[in-house]
């Protein structure tokens, strides 16, 4: 699922550090624009799905047009793919198919874990 929020960079003598106007304590740096830019991602992501994962609400994200950075600084947005930062721990699942449908399906080599997820994510309307 991707998500954008708008985010603050602070130029610094040793590189930047960042902050998330809409998230209260989701900040990160880094030594340089790129690094501090590949942090802001991750540490979005994992905000987010922390959220998630605690069922908090996650805030809307600010309008960037009204966002002003103070002198010295920038604002831009950032996106992530939440799916990158939940957790992928496998649960094994019981179910039931019919017999014509299950050697059907076995002739053609399909892997059942793999369309089974495939589905799931189509009928829940999550992005891959």
């Amino acid at each position: 699922m991707l998500k954008i929020y708008p985010a603050i960079f602070y130029a610094e003598d040793t590189g930047y550090w960042v902050e998330f106007p809409n998230l209260e304590g989701c900040q990160t740096q880094g030594d340089s624009l790129e690094e501090a830019m590949l942090m802001a991602q991750e540490v979005l992501g994992l905000y987010l799905v922390s959220l998630e994962e605690r069922k908090l609400p996650i805030p809307t994200p600010g309008n960037p047009a009204t966002l002003t950075a103070p002198d010295g600084a920038f604002a831009t947005l950032i996106t992530t793919n939440m799916n990158l930062y939940r957790r992928n721990k496998s649960v094994k699942k019981t179910l039931t198919i019919p017999l014509w449908l299950n050697q059907k399906a076995e002739e053609c080599q399909i892997n059942f874990s793999g369309v089974l997820q495939e589905a799931l994510m189509q009928k829940l309307d999550i992005a891959q």
